[in-house]
């Protein structure tokens, strides 16, 4: 029987395969309508089933609790909102106008700043300083506060606030300054000074830059395109805000292929200085430059006279600055002259002792008086343009034994001021190691700045 069928089936697919081969139109069209067939009688099986609308229907209620939005709308009407904003004061500020732009809309406020006699001079009276207000969401003053240098280790702050009463007050408090490091870079591409504002470094650390290196870079006259510096300073911050810059604590200067450096360091009981990497000291008796921001205008050389037109030496260096800019002692010594002198106008003469003296001439105010005693950076007056002189400058000369020298010579030639002692060798290599550190960090973000 097995065979039987083995035989039969053997026959079928023969058969099924002789009639695919030679009529195979006519097998597709069957298996079409087979399968066509197959699909309508799963149709009409489906669609036997029950009809919807007859099924049964169940109603179901439940409880459903509300969100609480009543009551939390009822929580915001009743809360209340503190607005900060910080604005400096302008030469032009009247109450009204410092306070619109704080968000303040507080005549009573107003009224109290105009008249108090511990708040006025602290806020109108001080043109840049930054006021820092509080007030509520109905733009009524709760407190404000002022903060301003003392000296290198404080600072006061002015408090005006509003007591429980609805009454306001005013109070001055005194904080120690906290200090903290900063780092910053830049490459001169015009100038010294444009290189160093869009670094975003203070006014202040640029100058102390010119006066550490200034040994060694002429910077009216050296600089070029491509220079770079790096630098670690100290800011002096009030409540977290900067109120002060302080001292340069390292600093690098790349000029013309030559890298000099320097830091900040003090041997206990003995007075401090900068340094080179090496211990080699960079302080010099006398700064190259008796301004901090200038241009040499005319150097020490013939040239011709801007007045008398002829020929003649200039036995001095002519720095061009506005009307007012502070003049300083290059060194520290004793006031000799101080008043008018025929063509140089307003003069201060300075004996720095041992042959050595200064003269800064047509200036428009003199700061200092005769016999007086006076430091290093000093100021002892300011640039104008009295006697002989055809626009706002200072004319400076530096002599040794009567005879008029280049100050911009003498001071590169002169001997370090400040010497490294043997048993401070260890702690300075230990600091000397960290500012390391911290100037590479300035120096490469320059670099990947002056990449971008």
């Amino acid at each position: 029987m097995k065979n039987t069928w083995l035989t039969l089936g053997e026959r079928l697919v023969s058969r099924a395969g002789h009639a695919l081969a030679h009529h195979p139109r006519q097998v597709t069209a069957a298996i079409a309508a087979l399968l066509l067939t197959a699909g309508g009688g799963a149709f009409a099986v489906a669609s036997l089933g029950p009809d919807p609308s007859a099924l049964p229907v169940r109603e179901i209620l439940e409880l459903v609790q509300p969100l609480p939005l009543v009551e939390q709308a009822e929580a915001l009407d009743t809360h209340r909102f503190s607005l900060f904003t910080a604005e400096a004061v302008r030469p032009s500020d009247t109450a009204e106008s410092l306070l619109a732009r704080l968000g303040v809309n507080d005549p009573v406020a107003a009224s109290f700043l105009r008249t108090d006699p511990v708040a006025r001079p602290q806020v109108l009276g001080a043109p840049g300083r930054t006021v820092t207000a509080e007030s509520t969401d109905g733009r009524d003053l709760l407190r404000l506060s002022v903060r301003w240098a003392v000296d290198n280790t404080s600072f006061r702050r002015l408090v005006v606030e509003r007591q429980d009463n609805g009454r306001i007050s005013s109070r001055i408090e005194t904080a120690p300054l906290v200090a903290s490091l900063r780092i910053g870079s830049g490459s001169i591409r015009t100038s010294l000074f444009a290189a160093v504002d869009e670094a975003g470094i203070p006014d202040a650390v640029t100058t102390q830059l010119v006066d550490i290196f200034s040994g060694d870079i002429d910077f009216h006259r050296n600089l070029r395109g491509g220079d770079r510096f790096a630098v670690v300073y100290e800011t002096l911050e009030a409540d977290g805000e900067p109120l002060r810059t302080g001292r340069v604590v390292s600093a690098q200067f790349v000029n013309g292929g030559r890298t000099l450096d320097a830091l900040w360091f003090q041997d206990a009981g003995q007075r401090g200085g900068y340094y080179d990497f090496e211990g080699r000291s960079r302080e010099r008796a006398f700064l190259a430059s008796p301004m901090e921001v200038s241009r040499v205008t005319s150097g020490f050389a013939m040239r011709m006279h801007p007045i008398h037109n002829t020929w003649r030496a200039h036995k001095g260096v002519d720095y061009g600055a506005p009307t007012g800019a502070p003049v300083r002692s290059i060194g520290e010594g004793q006031v000799d002259f101080a008043g008018s002198m025929s063509g140089y106008g307003n003069v201060v003469e300075i004996d720095h002792g041992k042959g050595t003296s200064t003269l800064y001439a047509h200036l428009s105010r003199i700061d200092v008086r005769k016999g007086q005693r006076v430091e290093r950076g000093q100021r002892v007056g300011a640039v104008g343009s009295t006697g002989w002189a055809t626009g706002p400058h200072l004319h400076f000369e530096f002599k040794e034994n009567g005879a008029q020298r280049d100050p911009l010579e003498v001071a590169r030639r002169q001997a370090p001021a400040v010497a490294l002692t043997a048993q401070a060798r260890p702690q300075f290599d230990r600091v000397a190691q960290s500012m390391r550190t911290q100037l590479a960090v300035a120096a490469s973000a320059n670099l990947v700045a002056s990449a971008r």
